[in-house]
């Protein structure tokens, strides 16, 4: 396994209804196939300043925004691996940086401000983003069920799918439970769409034949307007 990788791709989201979710998984059977992990459970811990500067940044639709979260694809026993990734986006454009970290070493850097003893270019720009933006803290736990597919053609192409999106503001833990509140309801599912080029034919044609557009959606940014109008309704509630 690569303990440190960087992607450069687009990555285009799409709310599907259990219908739709069902004909393009028909019309990809000809040309994509479930990764070997098949259904899994991912969880994230994003960071953010005490005032959420970063999602607050992300949702003015910036030409260039970024963010850093841990992740893993199953509940992390403490010398399993997990996922230290740095995310950016700049004119619809993502660039991803990771590093592989065991959970343990990854949850005392993170919780102690210490830097990722780790000689390199990633390394470095992980260090130099948790310095610049120095107040940033676990915000949101954020979990969802994946099902990712590959191109059989050999191409980046890739589709994934997810569900049972939910968010929490405590128990910051990737060996913990997937528990919070939901982000879409159990009737849709959030599909994306990856890709260094553009779309097959196939896939532009089954889009079009269900009428089905490209939706301004980000689960953290969500997140984040979903944590202020409950709390500006507690406001309202207590005034």
């Amino acid at each position: 396994m690569d303990y440190q990788s960087t992607f450069k791709r687009y990555e285009l989201k799409y709310i599907l209804t259990k219908q739709q979710k069902e004909k393009i998984l028909q019309t990809m059977e000809n040309y994509m196939k479930l990764d070997n992990y098949g259904r899994t459970t991912i969880r994230n811990i994003y960071f953010d300043t005490k005032d959420f500067y970063l999602a607050r940044h992300s949702l003015e639709k910036p030409i260039y925004k970024e963010k850093l979260r841990l992740r893993s694809y199953k509940a992390a026993e403490p010398n399993e691996i997990v996922f230290v990734e740095l995310k950016k986006k700049y004119d619809s454009v993502v660039y991803k940086r990771r590093l592989v970290l065991p959970e343990k070493q990854a949850k005392d850097i993170f919780i102690n401000n210490l830097p990722i003893p780790i000689k390199s270019q990633i390394a470095d720009e992980i260090n130099y983003f948790r310095k610049f933006y120095k107040t940033l803290q676990p915000a949101v736990f954020l979990s969802y069920e994946r099902e990712a597919y590959y191109s059989l053609d050999g191409s980046d192409f890739r589709v994934t799918f997810d569900e049972n999106i939910l968010y929490r503001e405590k128990e910051f833990d990737l060996g913990s439970g997937t528990y919070g509140t939901p982000l879409i309801n159990n009737t849709q599912t959030l599909m994306e769409i990856k890709t260094s080029g553009g779309y097959p034919l196939w896939m532009c044609r089954i889009l079009t034949d269900l009428n089905i557009y490209k939706a301004s959606f980000t689960k953290y940014g969500s997140a984040y307007i979903d944590i202020m109008n409950n709390k500006r309704k507690g406001m309202i509630l207590y005034a």
